[in-house]
């Protein structure tokens, strides 16, 4: 059954992900776009934890890096659900990395929000929450 409100933020983070050195650009610190990815796959998560349905993304907003994110860091994507709409969910992700080179050292790195569109079987936009 889908629910007909929007759930409370969670304690837990969405994703939670150690930076590999895979992901690493020519400064030896982790790209961007693997950020963004991750940004939209715990926007997801959270969307997906609101009414299990089937999401498209449609807009992300202006994200601006605070801090670089390094090899080894444990980094955190926390979600809250900022918007409801008829077809569409919004989402707040905020990435906290957990220094791997220091003790206890958490730094938020950025924050974003993302828009989300349900879709039904055929892919056309559809409503998120069942009706009251």
């Amino acid at each position: 059954m889908t629910p007909t409100r929007v759930q409370p933020p969670s304690d837990c983070p969405a994703i939670r992900v150690v930076m590999m050195p895979r992901d690493t650009n020519a400064d030896h610190t982790i790209f961007g776009g693997v950020l963004l990815s991750y940004i939209d796959q715990a926007g997801f998560v959270e969307a997906r934890r609101q009414a299990r349905r089937r999401y498209v993304t449609v807009a992300m907003d202006k994200v601006e890096f605070h801090a670089p994110v390094y090899v080894g860091d444990v980094v955190s994507f926390n979600c809250e659900t900022v918007r409801v709409g008829r077809s569409s969910i919004t989402v707040r992700v905020t990435v906290v990395a957990d220094r791997f080179a220091s003790t206890g050292e958490a730094v938020k790195v950025t924050e974003a929000e993302v828009v989300y569109v349900a879709l039904d079987e055929q892919g056309r936009p559809s409503a998120v929450l069942d009706p009251v």
